[in-house]
């Protein structure tokens, strides 16, 4: 029997409060390199947040997370741990891709400068390296003959696409999406989720927020039901979607299959 694939992801004992509103709960995750992790839930049960503190956009109140063996957003020291400089936090951060709902691209910048932005100012690749990468990454993408236009000329589910080729630009180990096709029409959902499903087959470790069941169940290797800030239920698809053992669980599904 082969032994079991570490950790790339550990999220242990996450409380996180916005003001008096506990917003997560204790939460405690693993999550396996080169797996897929998706996490459902109802509006307001912490699953924005959960992706959030995993690249430290939003500092936990305690607890801890690591990414590849790595503490995010803190040095231990015996049994403190400290904040890192901003700096260090931004390095760290290059390792995990994030894709947000409302895409976030520069609309003063090409399809193809969106991509090439970080890799020369963060990771300082050459110029001429980062563009080749970024053309091969929109071909990954569908979106080859884009590269020169601008945003606004693109449709959502475009968009979408160019911020997946922008976070993979960065070569990350981990990448977070939260509810990527929320914002999008429902008929240019499909040619996000293509995409995504693309990267699971190719192995890439994911962590996707989302309310596509059907994606869950067919691209999951693991699916997380949450709500009011607690992990409620957790396992492969065909259980959690099909035979949930949590009444919480239940009655989400039952509103949304």
């Amino acid at each position: 029997m082969s032994a079991p694939t570490p950790s790339m992801v550990e999220v242990r004992s996450v409380h996180k409060n916005f003001g008096p509103l506990e917003v997560l709960r204790g939460i405690d995750l693993d999550v396996r390199a080169g797996e897929v992790t998706v996490v459902l839930g109802p509006s307001g049960s912490g699953k924005s947040t959960l992706l959030r503190t995993i690249n430290h956009l939003e500092k936990v109140d305690s607890g801890w997370i690591s990414v590849d063996g790595t503490l995010i957003g803190y040095r231990r020291s015996g049994d403190k741990l400290y904040e890192l400089r901003e700096r260090e936090i931004l390095k760290q951060r290059t390792r995990i891709g994030f894709v947000f709902q409302n895409f976030h691209l520069f609309p003063h910048l090409t399809v193809l400068e969106n991509i090439v932005e970080a890799p020369v100012s963060a990771l300082k690749r050459p110029r001429k390296d980062a563009v080749a990468a970024a053309e091969k990454l929109l071909a990954r993408v569908g979106l080859a003959d884009k590269a020169t236009a601008y945003p606004r000329q693109l449709s959502g589910g475009q968009q979408q696409r160019v911020a997946i080729a922008r976070a993979l630009a960065l070569e990350p180990t981990l990448l977070l999406f939260d509810e990527p096709t929320s914002a999008l029409d429902p008929e240019l959902v499909g040619e996000v989720l293509d995409v995504i499903k693309d990267l699971a087959a190719s192995g890439t470790t994911m962590i996707v927020v989302t309310h596509e069941i059907g994606f869950a169940r067919e691209v999951a290797d693991t699916v997380v039901f949450m709500d009011e800030g607690r992990i409620v239920e957790q396992g492969p698809p065909a259980e959690v979607l099909d035979s949930p053992r949590h009444a919480r669980t239940r009655a989400f599904l039952s509103k949304v299959l």
